[in-house]
């Protein structure tokens, strides 16, 4: 269970988030949407511990993001907007590498889910942005984490990969939450079974995805201006 109470993150003049407020539980897919600098990769950043807050509370099944960050970040699989990786390294060392941080011994499972057996002895630097996205996606599953934070998993793939993706997080979300965000309207009416809309640094929509081909788009034009 993830909790924020009344959240504020503030860089010199600046709120980038403000009083923030909201509960995301098992088997949820959040869908988080926003315009450019509405404050969506803050917010996750913050529930993550890799910024501290200026106001207010966070917790992760009881605990603290900041105190608690080396737990926590057990439970949580994280996918960063720009998907950091050691280009210089193969798929196998990479995965390897990361398995050994998280003190996990198998990764075939990973391995087959996220369909990378073709190019596990392939340089990072060598793959389509599709099999990176798709690398990243896969360190974000080691240990099997309770919670996934997703920024812009589908960014920048061609629609096959997209589609790919789109069913791998569908197929994750029974056990875990999810807390994805995108730009891209109709992923969110693809997957998601609730919105969060934040703009200039506060939510103005959070409750059940509005139903109907467009409606997501429609009400986000509605809200956004």
């Amino acid at each position: 269970m993830i909790e924020v109470t009344a959240l504020v993150k503030k860089f010199a003049d600046k709120t980038a988030v403000s009083k923030i407020s909201f509960k995301a539980k098992t088997g949820e897919i959040v869908g988080f949407l926003g315009p450019n600098g509405a404050g969506k990769t803050t917010t996750m950043r913050l529930l993550l511990g890799y910024l501290f807050p200026t106001e207010g509370k966070i917790k992760i099944d009881g605990l603290n993001p900041v105190d608690d960050r080396i737990v926590l970040l057990k439970k949580i699989g994280y996918l960063p907007e720009n998907n950091p990786l050691y280009s210089e390294m193969k798929v196998k060392e990479y995965l390897n590498f990361i398995a050994q941080v998280k003190e996990v011994a198998d990764l075939s499972e990973i391995i087959k889910a996220v369909n990378l057996d073709d190019v596990l002895n392939s340089k990072i630097e060598e793959l389509s942005r599709g099999y990176k996205q798709r690398v990243g996606l896969a360190a974000a599953l080691i240990g099997n984490p309770e919670i996934l934070i997703l920024d812009e998993p589908t960014s920048g793939l061609d629609p096959l990969e997209q589609e790919k993706i789109r069913i791998l997080i569908k197929k994750l979300a029974k056990e875990k939450t999810i807390i994805f965000s995108t730009h891209i309207l109709s992923e969110v009416e693809d997957i998601a079974n609730r919105l969060m809309i934040i703009n200039q640094g506060k939510i103005i929509y959070d409750g059940d995805k509005p139903k109907g081909k467009g409606a997501v788009e429609k009400l986000f034009k509605k809200l956004v201006k």
